[in-house]
């Protein structure tokens, strides 16, 4: 993470970029596009800061380190899960956990959908009893 923040003038300077989803005081979104985009130019021998300039950012504001610590990062995730991996979110909501390393067999696979099954169920359950009360404690208000 960034270790300087930046000022309301400059978020909105970054927001201005088409390349940009999101920028906070503590950090820029970047575009799954531009994203591969410039892990696809970083191979072909571009270097971090000219594909940075070159789609519209002003390193005095993101700071010159920043190109060279992205690219990486970027280079890194499309070695390992290629262009998805900029599409598929793997962290927090978004995420579906952390892929197991080994293959189930079938009586595993069943009892993990059972448990999933189970799980569902009782969120229903759940969701149901939740819609009575509101009901009733609408009921209640009424009156």
């Amino acid at each position: 993470m960034a270790k300087n923040l930046y000022t309301e003038y400059q978020i909105k300077e970054l927001e201005k970029n088409s390349n940009i989803i999101h920028a906070s005081e503590r950090s820029i979104t970047y575009k799954a596009e531009f994203k591969l985009k410039a892990v696809q130019e970083y191979k072909l021998g571009k270097s971090p800061s000219q594909i940075f300039l070159e789609n519209g950012f002003n390193l005095d504001i993101i700071d010159k380190k920043l190109p060279v610590r992205c690219l990486s990062r970027w280079k890194e995730t499309f070695d390992k899960y290629g262009e998805e991996g900029f599409l598929t979110e793997r962290r927090g909501k978004g995420s579906t956990g952390r892929p197991s390393s080994r293959s189930l067999s079938v009586e595993e696979q069943l009892k993990k959908a059972e448990a999933r099954i189970k799980f569902l169920e009782a969120e229903v359950d759940f969701l149901k009893k939740l819609e009575e009360l509101e009901r009733q404690a609408l009921k209640k208000k009424r009156f």
